[in-house]
């Protein structure tokens, strides 16, 4: 993250997953058109990938230890193969709306996952409270949408988005516990390129390849993979990673309760949809619910004696992640555990 304020740090990396991320489904419903999406997955992930690893050699950075790439693989898998390649296959079947409502469930999979580890490092039995006003907002931003549709949603399609969000909220709360003596930046690359990799061979797999030619790409979709690339993957990742390194991951989750808020006013804006009374009262459900967690979290990461006011969130965050760390000659600076999407 760039060298700015502790709180300006904060409020930016939460804003790139909040709008950046809000505007993505559409993003990726522009590519599927005309790219394979295991594909299209990979070729983001691969890209961004590139993006991030040459930004932090460029930075003096060197090249990152054999246990920093395990580490970087099994968050790369779940994350991007897991959760981001099943998003774009369902997104062929079922409305962008209806895949942000069900990817609105990773912040319930992190609290539950929570609630499998040792007993003092479990969240208080309100945080799943919390999450209740945030599911019931999210279902009324896109009731309408699922209900004029008017096609069948194949249950299949339900279920692959589920275990999307679950891959992404495991992904996530692995790489939070682990150390790993790399940067944000060199890992978030580190995990684009082996989840992109393992989205390749899936692709060839499934047979993408052998239909596919590169004059058959149209201008949108070509537009879409620019845009998951460099505002989904490269900006909105690296904050994301970050952000799981100082905050815990309940509350880093909740971009998935807003995303569909912004997804519902770039269509009020964009594309001449309808702002009713329902969507009204859907928004202020997921922001309340947004709102109630943050100041409700009780992860133990989190530096409970001094709790920082950010806008509407009291984030509480471990205070040594914005202080230089002593260094000795030839040291690489270590993330806390942090970390990942």
């Amino acid at each position: 993250m760039p060298r700015l304020g502790k709180h300006r740090r904060l409020i930016a990396a939460f804003a790139a997953i909040y709008v950046l991320w809000g505007s993505t489904y559409l993003a990726i419903a522009l590519g599927v058109q005309s790219i394979p999406p295991f594909l299209l997955m990979a070729a983001r992930s691969v890209l961004a990938g590139i993006i991030l690893l040459g930004l932090s050699r460029s930075q003096g950075t060197p090249l990152p230890p054999a246990r920093a790439w395990r580490h970087a693989a099994l968050g790369g898998v779940l994350l991007f193969a897991g959760c981001h390649g099943a998003l774009a296959y369902a997104e062929r079947y079922v409305p962008s709306g209806l895949a942000a409502i069900v990817l609105a469930t990773i912040p319930f999979w992190m609290v539950l996952l929570q609630f499998l580890g040792p007993v003092g490092l479990r969240p208080r039995p309100a945080s799943v409270a919390a999450l209740l006003p945030g599911f019931a907002g999210v279902a009324l931003i896109t009731w309408r949408g699922a209900l004029s549709t008017g096609n069948s949603i194949d249950p299949l399609m339900i279920v692959i988005l589920l275990g999307s969000a679950f891959s992404w909220a495991l992904g996530s709360t692995i790489s939070r516990r682990q150390t790993v003596p790399v940067s944000a930046i060199c890992l978030s690359g580190m995990q684009l390129l082996c989840g992109g990799g393992l989205l390749l061979v899936i692709s060839a797999l499934a047979g993408e390849w052998s239909n596919f030619a590169l004059e058959q790409i149209s201008g949108l979709s070509l537009a879409g993979l620019v845009y998951l690339t460099l505002a989904g993957s490269v900006l909105g990742f690296t904050a994301y990673v970050w952000l799981l390194g100082v905050v815990d991951g309940p509350t880093v989750a909740t971009n998935t309760f807003v995303n569909p808020v912004i997804a519902v006013v770039l269509g009020w804006s964009l594309n001449g949809e309808d702002l009713t009374p329902t969507i009204v009262a859907g928004m202020a459900l997921v922001i309340g619910s947004v709102v109630a967690l943050s100041r409700l979290s009780s992860s133990p990461l989190a530096d409970k004696k001094s709790p920082r006011l950010v806008g509407p969130f009291r984030l509480r965050y471990r205070a040594r992640e914005f202080q230089s760390p002593p260094r000795s000659a030839g040291a690489t600076t270590a993330q806390p555990a942090n970390v990942e999407p």
